[in-house]
């Protein structure tokens, strides 16, 4: 079973390096696409990701349109505060792919508008001085339930 999760924009190296732990251990592939808030060789990067990034199926993307280019066509889950239903309402299969947005913005609004249909929420408390969760532990959450409707396959 694989997913693919997707950061489109991420900005903070230790949360890219615990999902790239968290894709590692899972063998989900992690997509990255720029511009990234950061170099791929930072110390804090490589420090988060351990000794995990030789496990980790790394795909990089010049832009969100190249991705959307590539991938458009794939069933998709769009991770966003602004979700039309409940992460765990949503159905996964094999090779869905999980759209999560940079830390300070989330993602394009036109673009969760054109597909919100294929949006989802981590429910939280409704107050405005509370914006979202870590992106880690959103990937995190999202990942694991995924996992969790497809019988956790091929891990123990």
């Amino acid at each position: 079973m694989t997913f693919e999760i997707v950061l489109v924009e991420p900005e903070i190296p230790p949360n890219t390096g615990n999902i790239a732990r968290s894709c590692a251990t899972t063998g989900s592939v992690l997509h990255l696409v720029r511009p990234l808030g950061f170099s791929l060789d930072e110390k804090s990067l490589k420090r988060a990701g351990l000794d995990y990034w030789p496990f980790v199926k790394l795909v990089i993307h010049e832009n969100f349109a190249s991705f959307m280019g590539a991938y458009g066509k794939r069933r998709m889950h769009i991770v966003t505060t602004k979700g039309n239903k409940n992460y765990t309402e949503a159905s996964y299969e094999d090779g869905d792919m999980l759209i999560f947005g940079k830390e300070t913005e989330g993602l394009p609004a036109r673009f969760i508008e054109e597909n919100k249909e294929k949006t989802i929420r981590i429910p939280m408390r409704p107050q405005t001085a509370l914006r979202s969760l870590n992106l880690a532990n959103s990937v995190s959450i999202v990942l694991f339930e995924a996992l969790r409707q497809t019988g956790f396959s091929g891990l123990k």
